[in-house]
């Protein structure tokens, strides 16, 4: 079971963007990079296509290293770890701070 998964609400803890929430978007587990929404946005150059035929530079998100990245918690709104157990023969995440269980 992985620590954070799509849709979790996340902290980025450093970097240029450390402060930072957002969404996660996508998680590349083999890599250990995350897409937050929002955060760590970028300019891309896009080629012209027959649907954009203008193409023209884009704004998009990029990879953060997951190491980055810190799950919110539910109760505190703060950073937190992660741990799993098991509770009722299913494994679940727990916020180690505040020992609630995320969703």
């Amino acid at each position: 079971m992985q620590k954070i998964k799509v849709n979790d609400e996340v902290i980025v803890t450093s970097g240029k963007n450390k402060g930072k929430t957002g969404k996660v978007l996508k998680v590349f587990l083999k890599k250990s990079k995350v897409i937050v929404s929002g955060v760590n946005i970028v300019k891309k150059t896009i080629k012209p296509t027959q649907e954009n035929p203008n193409g023209g530079i884009v704004d998009k998100e990029a990879f953060l290293s997951l190491s980055n990245v810190s799950l919110i918690s539910p109760k505190t709104k703060k950073a937190t770890r992660v741990r799993i157990e098991e509770r009722d023969g299913k494994r679940v995440r727990i916020a180690v701070s505040c020992g609630s269980i995320i969703k």
